[in-house]
């Protein structure tokens, strides 16, 4: 789960900004974290509701501003569409060591940078019983590359264990488990991480405009991701404007008190 501090837009043409975290910090960015503000400004009225149509919610987040594309039928969301900032892919055929074995990978960004590795090589289904496994990869493989995948003055974000299932014409359907921060598990399939993975997609020619990636997670949820516009790139690969759609469901309202007289303040990890 993530967490966000909701504070003033960078100037008028944004319906506000927010500060992603976790339990180990903030990020650069959250897509499944701003599907959710999506239908979080509507529910609460910051953004007037319709009946039909589409509303967009525009939203300042550190890698830029974003859009959440809410789709509305009987005054409820419907869909929602992340329109990203711009992505593309970083490197490719990077190595990381990891007990004893190497692992082939590559690099994209999507507003935080992934390293993104086939599960062929490892023999390792994308399925719950194996998330210990991916978590100790994911550490092993970030704290390989290190300063080899630092894009943007910052470290490498997550790692995107991925398992291709098929493809078409129209189409193409993957799994994926991501291990972000320190060894946690994204349940969604990753927003970011699936815009920076429609960037690499499109550099190695496997998705074109009009085509989509039918992204699924560790437990099944699903984004749909296609490419919304091509863009400039810093790097030598192809950029692009994702779209990544998905839904969110309003779970609760909460209130977080501090007293720091609690000997546990400001809280404790395990591991």
């Amino acid at each position: 789960m993530y967490g966000g501090f909701i504070v003033p837009p960078d100037d008028a043409g944004a319906h506000f900004g927010v500060m992603f975290w976790h339990k180990d910090g903030f990020s650069t960015a959250c897509g499944h974290g701003t599907i959710a503000l999506g239908c979080w400004a509507i529910a609460t009225g910051l953004v007037r509701a319709s009946e039909e149509g589409e509303l967009d919610v525009v939203i300042d987040v550190p890698s830029g501003r974003v859009v959440a594309k809410v789709d509305m039928k009987a005054g409820k969301p419907n869909k929602v569409h992340f329109i990203n900032v711009p992505s593309y892919q970083i490197a490719a055929g990077l190595t990381a060591r990891t007990g004893g074995e190497t692992i082939k990978l590559d690099l994209a960004w999507g507003g935080a940078t992934y390293a993104y590795v086939d599960v062929a090589q490892l023999d390792l289904p994308v399925q719950p019983s194996n998330h210990d496994e991916f978590v100790r990869l994911g550490r092993e493989i970030k704290a390989d590359l290190g300063e080899r995948a630092r894009h943007n003055d910052l470290e490498l974000y997550g790692v995107c264990f991925y398992q291709h299932y098929s493809a078409s014409a129209d189409e193409i359907e993957q799994r994926n488990v991501v291990v972000f921060a320190d060894g946690q598990i994204d349940r969604s399939p990753c927003g970011s991480g699936t815009a920076a993975r429609v960037a690499l997609l499109l550099a190695e020619g496997k998705l074109a405009s009009g085509k989509a990636l039918i992204h699924r997670s560790i437990i099944d949820t699903v984004f749909t991701a296609t490419i919304e516009s091509f863009a400039p790139s810093p790097t030598s690969f192809p950029g692009c404007i994702p779209r990544v759609t998905g839904l969110a469901h309003l779970m609760g309202k909460h209130q977080f008190f501090i007293d720091e007289a609690d000997p546990t303040y400001p809280g404790f990890v395990f591991r």
